[in-house]
């Protein structure tokens, strides 16, 4: 069996092939991860065959056939731009339209060859067993080169491919970075074409970081697994080439494209796995915690003293989302940030009851404590404008305390404790990690049913229904209007959303007295129990579940709007006009507000949503969703403008059985 795979590089030629196929993989991998993850798969293939004309004519009148390549390939990319950009038409129409005309174009001018056959064939298919020494030279220099770009254009070509808007605002220049990856893409087109033709160069450009995607999660990762991927296919190709005397350049590509199908049946046989793994894990589980009730000790943070004010924050000048993820069972935390792709862990903290966020601080509810987590990420809000800030993650504190609800706005983190007390943090005080209570005695009442801070004090709403205004100095006077059945209060910008059992109500708090405003249900009103309010940052449209409805409340235009979602288990505003809704199988749906027609829908969660444990969450920024899988320790990220593409999936250490969203 070894010689059967050794014999074939006695021969100096194939050897020769190898090496340059070696090369040619991780020049493919680092240009591929890119296509891959830009969804620019046919743009990369138009390129690839777009290059024949150029090939072609310096071939003809006696030229470097690289420059040739090149100079097509920028031609053709140039052309796509120029295409979509000053006409109606689409992309990929201008991709296609031009892939026609230069691919027929390229078969003109090699039928003026008189080998016309022999040129057409090597043109499309190449040679891998030509390749010669000298080759080495102009192969290395394409890889250096890309190599280079890759590492200093790193940071803006993943915020151009994931957030555009957001490159623009950190001056990262979006569009000079799209036109360098085409670029890259051309290099790595012209570099790989006489090894396996312009046919099938696309096959090493597209299936090795394709399959590689399928295992890795970040984009070191995915070009690192690519790269051995695309080399073991050109060995095994070769290989299969020798023996069988069939086509080399075709055969590696026909291998890499196996190894992808193989890697896609490895992974959904993994999929399937993870429920025996998590069987035999929660066994051990037992078994681990059977032996006593100690409850885990918290891991500081790497950076130093969790209770130490952090070491400063950078303004940035767009909101950095970051989500906090929390195991139930353990209480082990992480803060993860989506642009960077950096996990940072907290620390584990013990049963965790639910997870729920101001903006900047994680709360984590434990059965009789509540520990708090600063994500280093938040938004000041000023009024006519806001300030981004990031620092690093960090752990706060843990305060003896089972609190059933908390929320804040910027000065203050209202929480309403399990024994009926009502405690204020200083917000600012919290920044610097420092947990201090409000001088103002609060006093203990049973009768609260929610809180949130206002200013100059709290807005209550109780048992019965009805509204309160507490002063810094504990005296309570009612407000008009009533709220029975409340839910937990949104807290948007300059108001207070409070979802009711007969709609909600929307209360000012930024003057000096509240204002409120009923919102109430229309004539059909819910069926079932109504679920929490749910909204996108710094967005005023909300939406909950009730029963196999999802009623859609317009805050600014005091409107409700109800639709379909049978089996949802959560629910978000995505897209204007839009809400987003995961179903009992695994499946997001787009549904339009309007028409109550669903607009698009992906496969999420393989296995579908399981039957216990917390559901998961869908938390919203400007432009992507994410949603958690506890079981595979995976978040989705889904470009919710972009028919719900799932733009990257990320593996995390804690166990993401609740996430909430901070930096908005």
């Amino acid at each position: 069996m070894l010689h059967w795979l050794t014999d074939p590089f006695d021969s100096d030629v194939v050897l020769r092939a190898l090496i340059a196929g070696v090369i040619v993989a991780c020049l493919s991998a680092i240009v591929g991860t890119w296509v891959v993850l830009r969804g620019s798969a046919f743009l990369g293939d138009a390129m690839s065959h777009g290059v024949l004309p150029g090939v072609a004519l310096a071939s003809l009148m006696g030229g470097n056939i690289f420059i040739g390549a090149m100079a097509a390939a920028l031609v053709m990319a140039y052309g796509v731009s120029a295409v979509s950009g000053r006409s109606r038409l689409s992309a990929d129409t201008s991709i296609g339209l031009l892939l026609v005309g230069m691919l027929a174009t390229g078969v003109i001018i090699v039928s003026h060859s008189q080998s016309y056959a022999v040129d057409l064939t090597g043109f499309l298919f190449g040679d891998v067993l030509a390749v010669r020494s000298a080759d080495f030279a102009f192969l290395g220099a394409a890889l250096v080169l890309t190599a280079a770009a890759a590492i200093v254009g790193r940071r803006a070509f993943v915020a151009a491919t994931f957030d555009t808007r957001k490159a623009v605002t950190l001056g990262l220049r979006p569009q000079l970075a799209a036109a360098v990856l085409t670029v890259l893409i051309a290099v790595a087109i012209v570099a790989s074409f006489r090894v396996v033709g312009t046919l099938l160069v696309f096959g090493l450009l597209i299936a090795p970081p394709a399959a590689a995607a399928l295992w890795a999660n970040t984009i070191p990762q995915i070009m690192t697994a690519a790269a051995t991927i695309g080399a073991t296919a050109v060995g095994l190709g070769l290989v299969i080439s020798w023996h069988a005397a069939t086509a080399g350049g075709a055969t590696i590509a026909a291998v890499a494209v196996g190894m992808f199908f193989l890697s896609l049946a490895a992974s959904t046989l993994r999929r399937h796995a993870a429920k025996v793994g998590a069987v035999v894990g929660a066994a051990a589980l037992v078994v681990g915690c059977g032996g006593g009730g100690d409850r885990a000790v918290t891991t500081p943070l790497p950076s130093g003293d969790p209770e130490a004010p952090p070491a400063g924050a950078d303004e940035s000048a767009e909101p950095v989302t970051r989500l906090v993820v929390a195991d139930v069972d353990t209480g082990e935390s992480s803060v993860f940030d989506v642009l960077d792709e950096v996990e940072t862990g907290v620390g584990r903290f013990g049963p965790v009851r639910k997870l729920s966020s101001d903006g900047r601080f994680g709360y984590l509810h434990g059965p009789d404590e509540l520990t708090i987590v600063d994500s280093g990420s938040w938004t000041f809000d000023h009024g006519d404008h806001s300030h981004y800030y990031v620092a690093s993650p960090a752990l706060v504190g843990t305060v003896a305390l089972r609190a059933n609800s908390v929320t804040a706005n910027q000065q203050a983190a209202a929480v309403r404790a399990g024994d009926g007390g009502i405690r204020v943090w200083d917000r600012n005080r919290l920044a610097e990690h420092e947990i201090r209570e409000s001088e103002a005695d609060f006093g203990v009442r049973h009768d609260v049913a929610q809180v949130a801070p206002r200013r100059d004090g709290l807005l209550v709403v109780t048992e019965t229904g009805q509204l309160q205004a507490i002063d810094d100095n504990g005296s309570v006077r009612p407000v008009a209007g009533e709220c029975p059945a409340a839910t937990t209060p949104v807290v948007l910008s300059r108001s207070v959303i409070f979802g009711c059992a007969n709609g909600a109500v929307r209360v000012s708090v930024s003057g000096q007295e509240p204002t409120v405003t009923p919102i109430p249900f229309p004539a059909g009103k819910p069926a079932a129990a109504f679920g929490q309010l749910q909204h996108r940052a710094r967005h005023d449209v909300l939406a909950a579940i009730a029963g196999d409805e999802v009623w859609v409340l317009d805050s600014g235009r005091r409107t409700w709007s109800r639709v379909p979602a049978v089996n949802a288990v959560a629910v978000n505003v995505g897209d204007d006009g839009e809400v987003l809704t995961l179903t009992r199988d695994g499946v997001l749906h787009a549904i339009d507000i309007a028409s109550g027609a669903e607009t698009s829908n992906v496969s999420v969660l393989a296995d579908g949503v399981p039957a216990d444990g917390p559901l998961p969450a869908i938390v919203v920024d400007r432009e992507r969703a994410y949603i958690n899988n506890a079981r595979d320790r995976e978040i989705y990220e889904i470009d919710y403008g972009d028919q719900l593409r799932i733009a990257r999936t990320f593996t995390v250490d804690a166990k993401p059985a609740l996430m909430v969203a901070a930096g908005r």
